[in-house]
């Protein structure tokens, strides 16, 4: 299984998933154009991509959707809720459940609580699983145990608070950012990762990143001394960026 976040920030949010059978995007939050691009840096063909998944309806998401589906036409994956919050008609989707197949792969969809109706999704292949969870206020306990000792987590790091606090941003957005229907913090993050990575964790890519409001190397410090205080260890562990690919990760 081969996995590489191609973007990751408030402008624009795509991540691909390559196994034997299928080759999966999450979401498509920049230009078809650009995402053709990236996708060439990695030696892949943006027509032979089967499946989409799409977390939510925010633009950051969606950008590219109506011209990569009529593009590629791959078969879609999203709720009922972020559909009719599309405003779509000329498009086919499937309505995803709290666990479904596609041929080999085993998809479990988890609840986030952003402001929209808002999805994460962990992925199984071959004994290997991908945790991919973005634009959420919190996780709620009852998917503790599902998320724990993953092999990779692709995990929302987007603001550090004190960056937040004294940001020259309208209070009503700052207060938006830090609320339950909003975004993970730093140490929100570091708190979740800490308890639930285990043996299995190989990879951690922190995702989501405030241009703004945060710094690549306060979210992997914070990171780093939560895993110590948990006596928890994973040696790769790396950020993902709004305007270039990341490491491709292979497991």
């Amino acid at each position: 299984m081969r996995v590489c976040v191609l973007a990751s920030g408030s402008k624009g949010n795509s991540t691909i998933i390559e196994t034997d059978t299928h080759k999966i995007l999450i979401d498509v939050g920049i230009t078809c154009k650009d995402l053709e691009k990236r996708l060439n840096e990695i030696g892949i063909n943006i027509l032979d991509i089967d499946t989409l998944l799409i977390t939510h309806s925010h633009s950051d998401h969606v950008k590219g959707l109506m011209t990569f589906y009529k593009k590629v036409k791959p078969t879609i994956y999203m709720s009922d809720k972020t559909y009719n919050e599309l405003d779509i008609l000329d498009l086919d989707y499937i309505s995803i459940t709290p666990d479904f197949n596609i041929d080999d792969i085993d998809i479990t969809t988890i609840s986030m609580s952003h402001d929209v109706d808002c999805h994460g999704y962990i992925i199984e292949y071959q004994g290997k699983s991908i945790v991919y969870i973005t634009d959420t206020g919190y996780i709620n306990e009852k998917y503790y145990e599902v998320l724990k000792d993953r092999t990779i987590y692709i995990f929302e790091s987007n603001h550090d608070i004190e960056m937040n606090f004294h940001s020259k941003k309208p209070e009503k957005y700052r207060k938006r950012v830090i609320g339950d229907k909003g975004h993970l913090s730093n140490n929100q993050a570091s708190y979740y990762l800490s308890r639930l990575v285990g043996d299995k964790t190989k990879y951690i890519v922190l995702a989501h990143l405030s241009e703004d409001d945060n710094k690549e190397e306060l979210a992997l410090g914070l990171l780093n001394e939560s895993l110590t205080k948990n006596n928890k260890k994973v040696d790769n562990i790396n950020v993902a960026y709004q305007r270039e690919i990341s490491n491709i990760i292979e497991v």
